[in-house]
């Protein structure tokens, strides 16, 4: 699966250049976004909206959801290449998530650097990470793949639909992690991942399914699997952010303790407030609900984490997710070769170590 994705992420940039060029200039602007009112001003917009985003964008990440979306175009019997510039839909907007999350969450770095808000400033990370909910829109009414038009109404509509869910997700989250008391149940957080992380995968799989016109039990299966898959990445993003600041996973590109520094209340730590003793318990809901913590009381929260055995739960959790995504592709009766592939694939971002 690593070479498949290093296979297309080439591919993948390059398509996503064609949708938010590196260089911003009068007549991209006229293309795609039509003839001024006026007179644009490409040089804002490409200090405002371009540089950021690809400041982002070529930290790095590993563009699963697209090169996702195009396993399962050609699952589906279809060429990849033709469909390469919706694959861009899905992974334009995860990065604008991430934008966007690392303002509300007031996140020190992203992928090994300064997060893009202490960079450009936060109104240009916000506009910037608003954009990109948007900018993928333009690639249906572009109509890259000459789709009927009944075909490019569902895959609009299904997008309008999965983009509001990710938001409740969010909202959830940002609830959470702003309040002292921990009342979240494990399947409340769950739940959020279904909607802030399994809506993207969703996306992934729902378009595949959408553009190559496939009936709608096929559609369900593979929605089922790419949420399921999503929020089994999400568990191993929660699991790695531990190891990583007990120096026990690769670079992460987040600062040490950083879902504990941030409040998030994670599986692994419901968990250990489920599990630890009750002055354990007190004390790592009073780390998490402070507003700044030092390194030594992080280190503190991430002991009683280990101790309560949080982490191999939570790990746990994540393979058995990866083992109901299996379930939904055998339900899918594709070529056994896409089936390995769908399979390494859930495998991966579970047993993922970066």
């Amino acid at each position: 699966m690593r070479e498949t994705l290093a296979e297309w992420r080439p591919a993948v940039d390059a398509a996503i250049a064609d949708v938010l060029p590196r260089e911003i200039d009068a007549d991209y602007l006229r293309s795609y976004f039509g003839d001024p009112t006026y007179e644009y001003d490409p040089e804002g917009i490409q200090r405002a909206l371009s540089d950021p985003i690809w400041a982002l964008l070529d930290r790095g990440g590993k563009r699963w959801r697209a090169v996702l979306f195009l396993v399962f175009v050609e699952a589906f019997g279809e060429d990849p290449e033709a469909y390469l510039p919706y694959a861009t839909i899905p992974e334009i907007l995860h990065n604008g998530t991430i934008i966007v999350d690392d303002v509300e969450d007031e996140a020190e770095k992203r992928r090994g650097e300064p997060a893009l808000h202490h960079v450009y400033g936060q109104d240009v990370a916000l506009n910037a990470g608003n954009a990109m909910y948007f900018l993928p829109l333009k690639i249906i009414t572009h109509d890259p793949g000459n789709l009927p038009a009944e075909r490019r109404l569902a895959a609009y509509e299904m997008l309008m639909h999965e983009l509001n869910r990710t938001h409740l997700g969010q909202g959830m989250d940002i609830c959470w992690h702003n309040e002292t008391e921990t009342r979240v149940t494990p399947e409340q957080y769950l739940e959020m991942c279904a909607c802030k992380t399994g809506c993207l995968g969703r996306i992934v799989a729902r378009l595949a399914a959408i553009v190559t016109d496939q009936p709608d039990d096929i559609e369900h299966h593979a929605a089922e699997y790419a949420e399921t898959v999503a929020v089994a990445f999400q568990i191993g993003d929660d699991v790695l952010d531990v190891e990583h600041s007990l120096g026990r996973a690769g670079d992460f590109g987040k600062a040490f303790g950083n879902d504990i520094r941030e409040g998030k209340r994670t599986l692994l730590v419901l968990r250990a407030i489920e599990e630890s003793d009750p002055e354990d318990a007190r004390r790592l809901e009073e780390i998490v609900a402070a507003d700044e913590n030092t390194d030594e009381e992080i280190r503190e929260a991430l002991t009683i984490i280990e101790e309560s055995g949080s982490i191999e739960y939570a790990r746990e959790r994540a393979l058995e997710m990866a083992d109901r995504a299996r379930e939904h592709v055998d339900e899918m009766d594709l070529p056994d070769e896409q089936v390995e592939k769908l399979g390494s694939f859930a495998d991966f971002v579970v047993e993922r170590d970066v």
